[in-house]
């Protein structure tokens, strides 16, 4: 049978895979952003997962404003890196996992969660920069990738009781695939962040922070912070945050922290990375 491995949460800022592309990851200014993912690159290449269930958002590459999924599932073959503005990122195809996509959509729909499914899409950097600073630079990925974009970018985004409890369908319908198979889940987005009008630039570690705390332990009351608070504390952007939810509950009531990373800034954010292992 399939099982969760492990639960990878991080930011999935845009200039973290440029600095990845031109070769700047030892410059003082991102050396210590990156130091904080060695030791999860080396947790993961021992972990050998052979699926990456991603939850990411687009950034009106494969979805704009004509086309909204809540939550769009990838069941294709493949997905080719987005050209976002300035060409592709040097990156490999993203192959899927199609039978285990297929078996999630059935498994969640017959569970009253109403996705998208999507069979063909281009994925962003919402998507690929977690994937590089999982597995480097590789000539092609270490595993199958199944992609989950969730619309945090056109109001109203899914609360985070919603996505924590997705989440949980989603534990249910990998652990029942009758295929032996380790999947690690990732959460990717956020922390605090606003790129835009008067308070462009916010960042605020102590929400940051908190919401560490909570998604370790205690999920359900990170799953009650409203839309109006992830505005008013971590900026316009931070809602992004309810993806590492949908992880959160992926990984089952209880877990072991087993790596923190928490930097600013990067970019014009904050950057956080944690690593769980259900119990």
């Amino acid at each position: 049978m399939a099982k969760i491995v492990g639960g990878y949460a991080t930011s999935h800022v845009p200039a973290i895979g440029v600095a990845i592309d031109q070769g700047k990851t030892e410059e003082p200014y991102w050396q210590p952003v990156f130091s904080g993912y060695e030791w999860s690159r080396k947790w993961i290449e021992e972990l050998k997962p052979d699926v990456a269930f991603v939850v990411y958002n687009d950034h009106a590459t494969a979805f704009s404003l004509e086309l909204i999924p809540t939550f769009a599932l990838g069941c294709a073959a493949e997905y080719q890196p987005a050209d976002e503005g300035w060409g592709a990122r040097p990156v490999p195809t993203v192959h899927g996992h199609p039978e285990l996509a297929w078996h999630i959509a059935q498994s969640v729909i017959l569970d009253e969660f109403d996705i998208t499914i999507v069979n063909d899409m281009e994925v962003d950097h919402g998507l690929t920069v977690p994937l590089s600073l999982a597995f480097g630079q590789p000539h092609a990925w270490p595993c199958a990738v199944i992609p989950l974009a969730v619309n945090v970018v056109q109001y109203p985004p899914p609360t985070g009781n919603r996505c924590l409890q997705f989440g949980k369908a989603i534990r249910k319908a990998i652990e029942s695939f009758p295929h032996d198979m380790r999947v690690v889940v990732f959460g990717t987005g956020g922390m605090s962040h606003q790129l835009q009008a008067q308070r462009a630039g916010l960042i605020n570690p102590e929400f940051d922070q908190k919401f560490l705390d909570l998604l370790v332990h205690d999920p359900a009351a990170a799953a009650a912070i409203p839309h109006v608070d992830y505005l008013r504390d971590a900026g316009s952007e931070g809602i992004e945050l309810v993806m590492w939810l949908v992880m959160r509950g992926a990984l089952g009531d209880n877990v072991t922290e087993l790596h923190r990373h928490y930097h600013v800034p990067a970019s014009n954010t904050a950057v956080g990375h944690l690593v769980l292992e259900p119990k």
